[in-house]
């Protein structure tokens, strides 16, 4: 990460630099549950890490939001150019409390039209191991992979069974799974752990078997 070394003016924080790699795919995460252009950005960084200069985790985390996003190669120089020119506000905010996660990092943004988008990751235990901890609104804790399934749904019996049938038929192996719910017979929403990616028609086939509100495909690359 040479660039983000110079644009951060210096040596990054030991401590920071995990949270780079983090960030950036939190990036990919946000623009893949976005349904229309973003307006504005804010990068939160919640915990012990807001006591350290984290600018370059707003850099990492533009990097990551536009890197699906653009057809040239995104990088930490040009990504708050790439913002500027598409008229997205970015701010970072720091916040030294974090109730549940020693640290917690979180992209929240506006869409032109559709409602507010937020996505939290942390790094967690000897291995820091990266998770996504909140989609949405809704606390989930799911080891990153390569390839998610996100679904918001009414929460009602079956359903599961209803979606696992869904992917098995169409050869998707789901290697792990996480139900958010609001309370029995709220919204929920279901994080896959799939093998590989999922076509899109497999997608809208399983969204109208649910009756999904949302649901979106992420393919992490970085």
């Amino acid at each position: 990460m040479p660039d983000a070394v110079n644009v951060a003016g210096g040596v990054i924080d030991p401590y920071v630099r995990p949270g780079i790699p983090l960030v950036e795919k939190l990036g990919q995460v946000f623009t893949a549950l976005a349904t229309s252009p973003v307006t504005s950005i804010d990068v939160e960084v919640h915990g012990e890490l807001a006591e350290y200069d984290v600018s370059v985790l707003k850099l990492a985390a533009l990097k990551g939001v536009f890197t699906d996003v653009v057809s040239d190669q995104v990088s930490y120089v040009n990504a708050p150019l790439i913002a500027e020119q598409r008229g997205v506000t970015v701010r970072l905010i720091t916040e030294t409390d974090s109730p549940e996660y020693r640290n917690v990092l979180t992209i929240r943004g506006a869409q032109s039209d559709g409602p507010a988008i937020s996505v939290s990751g942390t790094l967690t235990g000897p291995k820091q191991v990266e998770k996504l901890v909140e989609i949405n609104g809704h606390d989930v804790e799911v080891p990153l992979d390569r390839h998610h399934v996100v679904m918001e749904y009414v929460d009602r019996p079956g359903i599961v069974a209803v979606y696992g049938k869904e992917f098995g038929e169409a050869g998707i192996n789901i290697a792990a799974m996480q139900i958010s719910r609001e309370a029995a017979g709220g919204q929920a929403l279901s994080v896959l752990t799939v093998d590989s990616p999922v076509p899109a028609e497999i997608l809208e086939h399983v969204g109208r078997a649910i009756d999904a509100s949302s649901l979106r495909e992420i393919d992490i690359t970085l």
